[in-house]
């Protein structure tokens, strides 16, 4: 079975201190990239807002706009190591959490189609945050027919994970830590 990683916005502006920072989001970085040796198909996610975009007026500080130091991704990553970068937030009026669409689901961001091209039947999932992208975007793959295994000790949440996990684990994701990917 061919699988992939799914690093979903390891980004400067998600880390501690940063303008939407996900408690602990650094201490994630360490496990992804002993995780992105173990795969030969690596594709990681940006929040890449547009100025003015929808979710600074609604929800969120301005984070991740296009282009900024916040929106890059963080400097301990091993980028090396990803073969495809998808790019999602990038309509101005409505937000995207999903690797996959935006929230009205009518703009896809393209990872589908790439999956599909490389007959990727699993996706193993990790990043930031477990309770918003991670959640959406494993939603979203169970949607599209792809097996999905969210991997819990190489994501964080903003607010709570206990139910994001039992969601994901209702719709059909596996839960598993990178222990069981050893």
């Amino acid at each position: 079975m061919k699988r992939a990683l799914l690093i979903v916005d390891l980004q400067n502006d998600f880390m501690p201190g940063g303008a939407l920072g996900v408690k602990e989001g650094d201490q994630i970085i360490p496990l992804i990239n002993r995780l992105i040796e173990k795969f030969s198909l690596v594709i990681a996610t940006q929040d890449w807002h547009p100025e003015g975009h929808v979710s600074f007026e609604e929800l969120w500080p301005i984070h991740c706009v296009e282009g900024s130091h916040g929106a890059q991704f963080v400097q301990e990553l091993n980028q090396r190591g990803i073969h495809h970068i998808i790019h999602k937030g990038t309509e101005k009026a409505i937000d995207s959490y999903s690797a996959f669409f935006d929230n009205d689901g009518m703009h896809s961001t393209g990872l589908d189609k790439l999956l599909k091209e490389k007959g990727v039947e699993k996706l193993y999932i990790a990043g930031l945050a477990t309770d918003y992208c991670v959640l959406y975007s494993a939603v979203d793959a169970l949607k599209l027919g792809y097996q999905v295994a969210v991997i819990r000790d190489a994501c964080r949440p903003v607010y709570d994970e206990k139910e994001p996990l039992r969601s994901m684990e209702e719709a059909g994701a596996e839960i598993i830590t990178t222990i069981d990917l050893t």
